[in-house]
């Protein structure tokens, strides 16, 4: 019969010979320490409060996590028709580079990778294995990493290509500053400014014509240079307007795709406030090694994946047969 509780055990005592006793069930322990676990990874519970909430000491948390660490799951590629991808990356430390390859319409990771760098062979082949895998790519939002247009048009010509609005209008805001000094410069970012207002066939149009009014007037203001009488040499003299200007047209083909079609993330917004929950909760665990780092990166890709899904153990026998 139950007698009470002890250690948050629920207690039973035999009615023959009055002993107590506390039942144990291996499979439902292994079942509430995986749970602590994930309440570790995303919940942001320290091991203090873990001690607290469980009933076990300091050092068995940290013994059982340390098994989980040791064997972080794999991520499973699931074949889809029509994705959109938004794929973009964050470092941690100088070598340690975290890239997604994230389904914007469903939230799911289709693939991560571990770098020092966003390198065009590394993304080149992630983008290939995860057509290999029957990912059926309809667009790929980014920051304009050069490395990853180039592995776009090498891989996946065809696939819509939209360059992250925020990252242009953000790019252009610093490199002619919060109050730029010429006329030009000013006209320049009032039009930059309204870019992510951007809604409509008919908004775009005229932005497109107020921007190119604006080249109209300051074509050549924006095209002067200095030149070293010595050497010949030539520069812009404003260098950074030129810049901004340049970095507009460059991505102008790619900029709007997501007017046609609305589910076509127009930035990676989404994923950038996807890492900052990351490393938010990365931040709460300071002193893991780098091996456990990237183990508790995985497994939080996992749970996020996996998040408002019934899923299977990494120890059940009959899921691994």
């Amino acid at each position: 019969m139950k007698w009470g509780k002890q250690g948050g055990k629920q207690r039973y005592k035999c009615k023959n010979c009055g002993i107590l006793f506390t039942g144990s069930n291996p499979s439902v322990a292994k079942s509430n320490q995986f749970i602590w676990f994930e309440k570790w990874v995303i919940g942001k519970q320290t091991l203090e409060q873990l001690v607290v909430l469980t009933g076990y000491s300091k050092s068995t948390i940290q013994r059982l996590f340390k098994g989980y660490l040791k064997e972080p799951p794999m991520l499973s590629v699931y074949p889809s028709e029509r994705v959109n991808l938004i794929i973009d990356g964050t470092y941690f430390t100088n070598d340690l580079c975290l890239i997604l390859y994230r389904d914007n319409t469903v939230k799911f990771t289709q693939l991560y990778r571990f770098s020092s760098g966003e390198r065009y062979e590394e993304l080149k082949e992630d983008l290939e294995n995860l057509l290999a895998l029957g990912v059926q790519i309809e667009s790929i939002t980014c920051d304009g990493h050069r490395a990853l247009l180039r592995a776009v048009k090498k891989v996946c010509p065809d696939v819509t290509l939209q360059r992250c609005v925020i990252h242009v209008q953000r790019m252009c805001r610093i490199w002619l500053s919060s109050k730029p000094k010429s006329i030009p410069g000013q006209e320049l970012r009032r039009i930059i400014s309204t870019l992510h207002l951007i809604r409509t066939q008919q908004q775009l149009s005229f932005w497109l014509l107020d921007l190119a009014n604006w080249d109209a007037r300051h074509h050549e203001f924006v095209h002067e240079k200095t030149v070293n009488p010595t050497t010949g040499k030539y520069w812009y003299k404003h260098k950074l307007l030129k810049r901004s200007f340049s970095v507009i047209m460059s991505a102008l083909p790619n900029l709007f795709h997501y007017l046609e079609n609305p589910k076509i993330p127009k930035s990676t917004n989404g994923l950038e406030s996807f890492f900052g929950h990351l490393k938010n909760n990365l931040n709460v665990h300071r002193g893991l090694s780098n091996a456990n780092r990237k183990s508790f990166l995985k497994w939080y890709l996992y749970f996020k994946n996996q998040q408002g899904k019934r899923f299977s153990k990494p120890w059940d026998k009959k899921n691994e047969a």
